[in-house]
């Protein structure tokens, strides 16, 4: 017989039991890392700046007004995450979690429409609205009117609110600049992210880490975000880039002229 061969420890009842035991949870747990789970893997995405092309084309073509011609950039900033639907396993969960340059986050927090085309659909209507109430922002700004001055955005496929603050931003350097014959950028590479609607008040967008992320990876010294997201975005902040929180289109012009000034900025 084999087990005569073997200590009696390992031939009991109990460590036979307890043996069978661990291999089938070690199965399980072989199984259950490469099953689906409902999660999102989120990354650093792509930047684009406002003032140039994206794709060959203008970002922002103004009609009705004068523009002028800019130097430095105002970069928009985005996130890349698995396709909508599509699960992540559970090495690849914790894989990304240990990784400062990723995140996982629950697919209905990033996809509220479980529905994929329906979920695009979304993120292409949420820029729409962005658009708009970043052409209006801009306009009130300026104290211009939207029925004689008109923009129009081309971001290709990319979706979401979170460029609002930027478009604001680029729309408000195309027709002004810093009102002074300068640039708001100040020549530099200034990038950000936040909400705005038609009031000009900025608003809060989440993935803030990735973001900085990408907009120190493209080039940018600066990062125009939300107020609320000051914590977030201190999380594996890049070395050299200054994080500059703000609330409103106003806050955001005004820090950038105090930049420019080498006067006080807000920090986070």
């Amino acid at each position: 017989m084999p087990d005569a061969k073997l200590p009696a420890a390992l031939t009991a009842p109990k460590t036979r039991a307890l043996t069978l035991c661990g291999v089938l949870v070690g199965a399980l747990l072989g199984v259950a890392a490469f099953a689906p789970l409902p999660y999102t893997r989120t990354m650093p995405g792509s930047t684009s700046d406002v003032l140039g092309a994206y794709e060959g084309r203008p970002v922002l073509t103004v009609t009705g007004a004068p523009t002028r011609q800019t130097d430095g950039q105002l970069r928009m900033v985005t996130i890349s995450a698995t396709s909508p639907g599509e699960r992540i396993s559970l090495w690849t969960a914790l894989r990304s979690w240990v990784d400062q340059d990723e995140a996982v986050l629950p697919s209905e927090a990033v996809y509220p429409q479980k529905d994929p085309a329906k979920a695009e659909q979304e993120t292409r209507h949420e820029m729409t609205q962005s658009q708009d109430s970043a052409t209006v922002a801009a306009l009130k700004y300026l104290n211009l009117s939207p029925e004689k001055v008109k923009v129009q955005v081309d971001l290709g496929d990319i979706g979401g609110p979170s460029a609002g603050q930027l478009l604001a931003l680029g729309i408000i350097d195309k027709l002004a600049g810093d009102g002074k014959g300068g640039d708001l950028s100040g020549g530099k590479v200034i990038a950000g992210t936040g909400t705005i609607d038609e009031q000009g008040n900025v608003g809060a967008v989440g993935g803030v880490p990735l973001k900085t992320q990408a907009a120190a990876r493209d080039g940018a010294t600066v990062f125009l975000l939300p107020q609320a997201e000051c914590s977030d975005a201190k999380v594996n902040t890049p070395a050299g880039l200054r994080l500059v929180p703000v609330r409103t289109l106003s806050d955001a012009v005004a820090a950038l002229d105090a930049l420019k000034a080498g006067g006080s900025v807000p920090s986070c």
